[in-house]
């Protein structure tokens, strides 16, 4: 008599656990990730060969717009629970009788950088709508009568004395405008920042090889 074979089926692998692994992680990273904050302008900065990397944390930034203005900008540190951004304010506030409550200070703990006088600080802060919030960026003022930006780097110095120093500037900045900040620098006894560019790549051939 003869053998009566089983049917051939093909292997089966089930995918369920797997696209339910898939959907927590998904959700996970969703949940769990912060968007990087909206630069107060938008600056394209030149090219150099200078491979070193600023510091991701416990950095102060001057940035200078094609236009030449000037947005600033402080990290909270390495441990966030410090507040720079928050204690900064405070000090800036008192030196120009302006009051800000703890709202607003939180608030201002979490956002980016930032470029307007100091009485549209508080303007800047509650606003809701992104476009008036933007339209508030018209750099911060650094005149011989009122140089608001020299108060700013003096006391995010007092504030975070280990912050390192930026200047990020367009490709198209004027370097008269960039002199003015380096001149702001070392009157504040900044005697040593960074220049924030874009790693340019060089291709070597064989006749830049020593011989």
């Amino acid at each position: 008599m003869p053998k009566i074979k089983a049917p051939a089926r093909s292997p089966h692998i089930d995918m369920t656990p797997m696209v339910d692994l898939f959907s927590l992680l998904l959700t996970f990273f969703m949940l769990t990730t912060s968007f990087r904050p909206q630069e107060a302008a938008p600056i394209t900065t030149p090219s150099s060969v200078s491979e070193k990397q600023a510091p991701d944390n416990d950095i102060m930034t001057i940035f200078i717009s094609k236009e030449g203005k000037v947005f600033f900008n402080i990290d909270n540190g390495k441990d966030t629970s410090t507040h720079f951004r928050a204690k900064l304010l405070v000090k800036m506030g008192e030196q120009y009788k302006i009051t800000f409550d703890a709202k607003q200070l939180d608030k201002f703990g979490k956002m980016s950088s930032f470029g307007m006088p100091i009485k549209d600080v508080k303007a800047w802060i509650n606003a809701t709508d992104s476009k008036v919030r933007d339209k508030l960026q018209t750099g911060i003022p650094m005149d011989s009568t009122d140089n608001q930006l020299a108060w700013w780097i003096r006391m995010a110095r007092l504030t975070n004395l280990g912050a390192e120093v930026a200047i990020k500037g367009d490709a198209d900045t004027p370097y008269t405008d960039v002199k003015k900040i380096m001149d702001l620098l070392q009157e504040n006894k900044v005697n040593k920042f960074n220049l924030v560019t874009n790693l340019q790549m060089e291709e070597i051939t064989m006749k830049d090889l020593p011989k």
